[in-house]
């Protein structure tokens, strides 16, 4: 009896290690987390592009955040920082009762007093989140929707639209992002944009051929841009 006690444990802790091996300075560095044989080459493959695209959206907080700072002000939050760490945590909070393209609808509602850059982002990072099922890691028996990742995509566009269009009854935006400047315009943000427009269209193709399925493209024009279900 004991001999099987120790043997769970001992392999409980391998299962939630990291494989290490000594650095020449005396460190470590992971080769693989055992964890991860429980993962086909797909998970691997939305594992990277989960955690690169909250990377660019945590870029897009901080930059939203520079250009509008009254806005993390409006909670009374001791720092940028502070209002960057309240979105990101797990799971990404609710604004007023409301996920995802609601979330995001509520940046730009002229009732709404709070914090519109907390409203933007955790709209888009709860909507991404969704599209992925609400997870966050992939494992074998997990499964994705191409169809449902590729309206994400299309969401984020829209979103993109909404922030650079989308004024108040004064004729002021809501959010400050690309400025026009002297002698050119901020395209910072719209890089931010498309590298996540990218890795999740990217992504959208690899599960469908994967699955063997077939995405229905969506065309939309400027005057038409409507948030896609997912």
């Amino acid at each position: 009896m004991l001999n099987r006690i120790i043997f769970s444990l001992i392999l409980s802790s391998l299962i939630t290690a990291c494989a290490q091996v000594p650095d020449k300075k005396g460190g470590h560095y992971e080769l693989f987390q055992l964890q991860n044989i429980a993962k086909t080459d797909i998970d691997m493959v939305a594992d990277t592009h989960v955690k690169q695209t909250l990377l660019q959206l945590k870029l897009l907080t901080e930059k939203l955040y520079k250009r509008n700072p009254r806005e993390w002000k409006k909670a009374k939050l001791g720092s940028r920082e502070a209002a960057i760490t309240r979105i990101f945590q797990r799971p990404i909070p609710s604004v007023n009762g409301r996920r995802g393209v609601a979330s995001i609808r509520l940046a730009f509602d002229p009732h709404y007093k709070g914090d519109r850059v907390f409203a933007y982002i955790a709209g888009l990072a709860s909507m991404m989140r969704i599209s992925y099922n609400d997870k966050e890691d992939f494992y074998l028996f997990d499964s994705l929707d191409a169809q449902k990742i590729y309206h994400a995509s299309r969401n984020i566009e829209v979103a993109a639209w909404l922030l650079s269009s989308k004024k108040d009854r004064h004729g002021a935006l809501y959010l400050l992002s690309s400025g026009t400047g002297r002698t050119a315009t901020n395209r910072s943000y719209d890089r931010v944009f498309g590298k996540m427009i990218g890795q999740l269209d990217t992504l959208a193709y690899i599960v469908a051929s994967k699955n063997h399925r077939v995405i229905k493209n969506v065309i939309q024009s400027a005057a038409q841009f409507v948030f896609l279900p997912v």
